[in-house]
């Protein structure tokens, strides 16, 4: 039997405070609301990525440390930047740069889920 893994993918992060964290998804990361069900706690957004969600758990405390961090492709790694400070989102550190490969920065949403946003370097 061969496994068959679809076209789509849902990165599941918990939250404490479900409305806000929508408004900041959809503000800094450009996401659109799909649904919510307030009765289970879940709501799943659109990323701009094609086949590509965010599903968010509202928790009680969400344990920091540990667990994946999301990478976003962006077309420029300086306008990333300014919009985050723009936004006054906590970020860890500047742009890390690997000469011919990536520039990367690293980011958290208002409970400490870990992202990047990633520029690549590499030509094809």
């Amino acid at each position: 039997m061969t496994l068959e893994i679809g076209s789509e993918l849902t990165c599941s992060m918990g939250v404490t405070d479900m409305s806000a964290s929508i408004a900041w998804y959809e503000r800094v990361m450009g996401c659109t609301l799909l649904y919510r069900v307030d009765e289970i706690g879940w709501c799943e957004l659109a990323t701009p990525m094609a086949g590509v969600n965010i599903g968010l758990s509202q928790l009680e405390t969400v344990m920091q440390g540990g667990g994946a961090t999301n990478v976003f492709e962006v077309a420029d790694i300086e306008a990333a930047k300014a919009h985050l400070d723009a936004e006054g989102v906590r970020r860890d550190g500047d742009i890390q740069h690997v000469p011919g490969l990536v520039r990367l920065i690293a980011f958290y949403d208002p409970d400490g889920n870990a992202f990047m946003f990633s520029q690549s370097e590499m030509t094809s």
